[in-house]
């Protein structure tokens, strides 16, 4: 993907009550499993494996800038009970053309659902999706949680059943500084999951994280 470019990207912004969250800028955002359950897959050997479930959230993170044009997709990666991923709302107005965004290393196995047609700096907090303004980084969030959930219930024949926790974290990125940190973390996630999980209420923080 391209990198971080403060002219396209960079907002002196923090996060405040009432914040447009419509807004162009980087985005780091974390959304957990119900009870945090292994419910996508399995890390071995430091490197993540797909389970069909995972594949279902794999392939709906990917599709975001097909259903919300102005949203490009930095660095992100599946584990066993959340999704990181950096969203990057970008001016509409033309200007460059969306990064080509490569599955992420760590990640084994084709992302596509078999059978389907292809049809930081600062604190991480916890923000509820529902009711959010069209195309806010909460509206993306509701929809990939909501596609994912009806998905995974049809899979496994539990109409209602809850997939997600309720809320999601997420931060700002401000700088080239805090958004290469954060990039590293998503990277170095599967390496991390055993030491992760010493701590696994935490909510995630790579700006605590040594390079």
């Amino acid at each position: 993907m391209n990198k971080y470019n403060p002219q396209i990207h960079h907002r002196h912004s923090i996060r405040l009550k009432g914040y447009d969250y419509t807004q162009q800028g980087i985005y780091f955002i974390t959304i957990c499993t119900h009870k945090r359950a292994h419910l996508f897959g399995e890390v071995v050997d430091g490197k993540m494996v797909l389970n069909p479930f995972g594949r279902v959230v794999a392939t709906y993170w990917q599709r975001i800038p097909r259903h919300f044009p102005h949203v490009q997709l930095g660095t992100w990666v599946v584990m066993p009970n959340h999704i990181h991923g950096l969203i990057i709302i970008t001016d509409d107005s033309g200007g460059e053309a969306p990064p080509q965004v490569p599955m992420p290393a760590e990640i084994d196995g084709d992302a596509q659902i078999p059978g389907q047609s292809d049809t930081i700096e600062g604190c991480l907090a916890p923000t509820m999706p529902h009711g959010a303004p069209p195309g806010s980084v909460g509206a993306i969030v509701g929809n990939v949680k909501s596609t994912v959930t009806r998905r995974i219930n049809q899979m496994r024949h539990t109409p209602g059943a809850v997939v997600w926790q309720r809320n999601y974290w997420e931060s700002i990125v401000h700088t080239p500084e805090a958004y290469a940190r954060v990039e590293n973390y998503i990277r170095l996630n599967p390496a991390r999951w055993q030491a992760d999980n010493l701590h696994p209420n935490a909510p995630p923080n790579p700006y605590n994280q040594e390079d």
